[in-house]
């Protein structure tokens, strides 16, 4: 009797430990990796441009840095969750500094897109990106 309790016990222990792994490995599932060096090609009223973002990632926290010819070099910060993603900065635009927010998924293929709002609705558009880095 001792013995089938003590069985019992194991049994459950491992139910339970092959749970919260599971659980574990489906919440990495869901958040794409977006560390890495990505092209972009941003298109508002004023043109198209092909900034270059570094992201590095911890979880669910996005760093990085940002690199156009129009808002300069910029060090970002953001999160994801699931497969949508925020990134934003501040720029300095002729002496103003702007908020640039960047929001978007990311699709199975692994490229993003979405769109970008630069001072509060001042210059809103869109873009895609894709890995620059293999």
């Amino acid at each position: 009797m001792r013995f089938n309790r003590i069985l019992l016990a194991v049994t459950l222990m491992a139910i339970g430990a092959a749970v919260v792994l599971s659980d574990a490995q489906r919440a990495s599932a869901q958040t794409p990796d977006l560390a890495g060096a990505w092209t972009l090609t941003v298109t508002t009223d004023t043109g198209i441009t092909n900034p270059s973002l570094t992201l590095e990632q911890d979880g669910e926290t996005l760093t990085g840095h940002y690199s156009s010819e129009a808002l300069g070099e910029e060090d970002v910060t953001g999160t994801i969750t699931g497969s949508e993603f925020t990134i934003s900065f501040t720029a300095d635009l002729q002496g103003q500094m702007i908020s640039v927010v960047y929001s978007g998924t990311i699709d199975e293929d692994g490229e993003m897109s979405g769109t970008i709002n630069i001072g509060d609705g001042l210059l809103v558009g869109d873009f895609t990106a894709k890995r620059s880095d293999g």
